[in-house]
């Protein structure tokens, strides 16, 4: 769990925006997500399946560049 420790004379709203992006950051909102609605095992392959296609084929472009 990320933690932001608040400045002297820092607002709160200054204070939240830097904790949402150390969030972010680690990736503790999108597992939020992922987590919110269940999803089926063929669904969580496909899912992956597309993930690794996409970075195959970036990882294409890259090389032909």
């Amino acid at each position: 769990m990320p933690a932001v420790k608040v400045r002297d004379n820092e607002s709160f709203e200054k204070a939240f925006r830097r904790f949402t992006k150390a969030c972010e950051k680690s990736g503790l909102m999108s597992e939020i997500k992922k987590h919110q609605h269940f999803e089926k095992p063929s669904e969580r392959r496909k899912r992956k399946m597309n993930a690794a296609r996409r970075k195959q084929r970036k990882l294409q472009m890259i090389e032909n560049a």
